[in-house]
């Protein structure tokens, strides 16, 4: 994987309802996926990548921006962009959820907000925005149907080089 230096790479996962743990951040499954997902943060910041693009998205969206925020305390030059899908996505959330929404947004270079009210598309068009903003996509997916699937689909669609994280690693026997 070589990227030109500066690229953006974008960002796409479940959220906690879709994956086997669910809210359970502590789950050894789940632990594995966020190491899974720093190193291939790594990996591309390695290859070039430099912007990071993250929907902001309860699960697997934090997880990936917690990995980008973590890895720019070693690489200063690493920027996080919060791709908002409406002015209201964290509204309904958990007090818990908000503050950790609140305290990634507070840490973003840059905050694109792609409407103001929650529409039926506005999750799609902030997808899309992403993939087509950035170089490559990262997605931590197993062919559940839904929002992460229609992104890897545009992704494809477009172009767009696909690192595929699986959600859990199986055991070889």
């Amino acid at each position: 994987m070589e990227m030109k230096l500066g690229a953006a790479c974008a960002f796409t996962g479940y959220r906690p309802e879709k994956l086997p743990w669910r809210y359970d951040e502590r789950d050894e499954r789940c632990v594995a996926l966020k190491k899974r997902i720093a190193d291939a943060v790594e990996e591309v910041y390695n290859a070039g990548a430099r912007h990071f693009i993250c929907g902001m998205a309860k699960g697997c969206d934090t997880y990936f921006a917690e990995a980008v925020l973590a890895l720019r305390d070693e690489y200063p030059d690493i920027t996080l962009e919060a791709a908002i899908p409406c002015e209201t996505q964290s509204g309904s959330w958990s007090r818990e959820d908000r503050a950790r929404y609140d305290y990634i947004l507070h840490q973003c270079d840059r905050q694109t907000v792609i409407s103001r009210e929650y529409t039926p598309e506005c999750m799609l068009r902030r997808n899309r925005y992403m993939v087509d903003t950035a170089r490559m996509l990262i997605a931590a997916f197993d062919g559940k149907p839904g929002g992460t699937m229609q992104t890897v689909n545009y992704a494809k669609s477009m172009g767009k080089e696909i690192l595929m994280l699986a959600i859990e690693e199986t055991e070889e026997e």
